[in-house]
């Protein structure tokens, strides 16, 4: 007499349940990651697009620089907003920044609500030679480029 099979037997099912909650559990903390990665990666991305046009700035000795004069409007902005500051040649202790400060989750900034990361010129006269320096609040390693620095200010 022949047998028919007609379906799954439990046990093969609970197997495919298991196996299925070990991938989700693996994968889903992982593209997190990579989410929040992609959220400071994007940051920086934008900040570095506004590094030639803010360099030109201060080599020109421009004082009264905003953001649309480096060429970014606010609303081209996502998860966050950009200031500029310190532009200014008549005082030598600042120096000039960059800033991406990220919005509340609710406004679409994601994990990172009121977190920023920054480029601030460095002077020519502190020995560095006047290049730009990233520096960031984020205290996650994983998310934050190695170009970065973490600070805790």
């Amino acid at each position: 007499m022949e047998r028919q099979q007609r379906g799954f037997t439990l046990i093969e099912l609970m197997i495919v349940v298991a196996i299925i909650g070990i991938l989700a559990a693996i994968a889903i903390p992982q593209y997190q990651n990579y989410v929040a990665r992609s959220e400071v990666s994007s940051a920086l991305a934008t900040l570095k697009s506004l590094q030639t046009p803010a360099e030109l700035a201060v080599q020109e000795g421009e004082t009264d620089v905003a953001l649309s004069d480096l060429g970014l409007s606010d609303s081209a902005v996502q998860n966050g907003s950009i200031s500029v500051s310190n532009f200014n040649d008549s005082d030598d202790a600042t120096d000039p920044q960059i800033e991406f400060t990220f919005t509340s989750e609710a406004d679409g900034g994601g994990q990172f609500a009121g977190q920023y990361i920054r480029l601030t010129r460095q002077s020519e006269t502190d020995g560095s030679g006047g290049g730009w320096q990233c520096t960031t609040n984020i205290d996650n390693e994983d998310v934050v480029p190695d170009s970065c620095d973490i600070t805790t200010s």
